[in-house]
C-alpha cells in the first residue's frame, strides 16, 4: 500500500489531458488510472484539476491556482505533475505567489528543456494545423511553449523558489518495433537529445534535487496501458513505482 501523506496530493495532467472521461454519467477513463484509487485507499486526499488541454503554460498555471484556491485554500499541497503539467506547476509556484502553498513538486516526464519533437512538429505542421485551431477557436499556445527555444527562455524567467522541494522522474523507452506508436517521435528526439520516453528526453525531464529514471514510455509514467501490446494485462498496479515517491515525502517529514 502507498504511504499516507498528511497534506493533499494534487495530480496535474499534461498536454491534451483531462481529469476523467465520462459517458452517460459513468467514468470510462481517467488520466491517472489506478494511481488515484491507490492513493485514496491509503487514506490520502487526492485533488485533480482540469486544465485547458491546449492552452499555454501561463493560462494553465492560472487555472491550477484557481483550482487550489477553491479546493485547498488553507492547506499546503504536494504536486505530482505529468508532462506539460510540470511547467504549469513551476510557473504557478514562481510567478503566481504560490510558494507558501506548495510543499513539493514531483514532475513526471516534464520537458523542462523542451522537446525536439515539438520543434519538429511546429516546423512541419504549423501551417496546416494552426488555421484549423484558429477557426475552431481552440487555443494552441501549448505547442509553442514546449519547444526547446521557449523552454530555454522559460527556465531563465521562471526560477525555482527557495523552500519548495523539486523532484523529477524521467522515462527511458527502448525504441522497440513492438511499440510502433512511438517510433517516429522516439527517433526524432533520440537523434537530437539522446535517450527518451518517446516524446521527452531523459535529459529534458531531469530536474530538481532527486531524479529517477523508469523504463517505459511517456504515458506509462502515469500508468497508461499500451494498446499495441496485447499480452499486457488490462490494469497495472502503480504502487511499486509510486510508493517510493510517496515514501520519500513521508520520510522527509511531510
Amino acid at each position: 500500500m502507498l504511504p499516507k501523506i498528511r497534506t493533499p496530493i494534487v495530480l496535474v495532467h499534461g498536454l491534451l489531458g483531462f481529469d476523467r472521461l465520462k459517458v452517460a454519467g459513468l467514468t470510462v477513463a481517467n488520466y491517472f488510472p489506478g494511481i488515484v484509487e491507490s492513493l485514496q485507499a491509503a487514506g490520502n486526499r487526492v485533488l485533480i484539476p482540469t486544465l485547458s488541454p491546449t492552452g499555454g503554460v501561463a493560462d494553465r498555471a492560472r487555472q491550477l491556482k484557481t483550482f487550489l484556491d477553491l479546493e485547498s485554500p488553507a492547506e499546503p499541497v504536494h504536486l505530482l505533475a505529468h508532462s506539460m503539467g510540470g511547467l504549469d506547476a513551476r510557473y504557478m509556484i514562481s510567478k503566481l505567489g504560490m510558494a507558501d502553498r506548495v510543499l513539493t513538486l514531483t514532475t513526471l516526464g516534464t520537458p523542462h528543456r523542451g522537446s525536439a519533437f515539438a520543434d519538429w512538429g511546429l516546423e512541419r505542421l504549423e501551417r496546416l494545423v494552426r488555421p484549423v485551431f484558429d477557426f475552431l477557436s481552440i487555443p494552441s499556445q501549448a505547442f509553442y511553449d514546449l519547444t526547446t527555444a521557449n523552454c530555454k527562455k522559460f527556465n531563465h524567467e521562471v526560477p525555482d523558489v527557495p523552500g519548495v522541494r523539486y523532484f523529477s522522474v524521467a522515462a527511458r523507452h527502448d525504441g522497440s518495433f513492438m511499440n510502433p506508436e512511438w517510433l517516429l517521435p522516439y527517433n526524432i528526439v533520440y537523434q537530437a537529445e539522446g535517450p527518451n520516453d518517446g516524446v521527452v528526453s531523459v535529459a529534458s525531464a531531469s530536474y530538481g534535487e532527486r531524479i529517477e529514471v523508469w523504463d517505459g514510455d511517456h504515458f506509462t509514467l502515469v500508468n497508461w496501458l499500451n494498446p499495441f501490446n496485447l499480452i499486457r494485462s488490462r490494469w497495472r498496479n502503480p504502487e511499486p513505482k509510486y510508493a517510493p515517491l510517496l515514501a520519500r515525502l513521508r520520510d522527509e517529514g511531510f
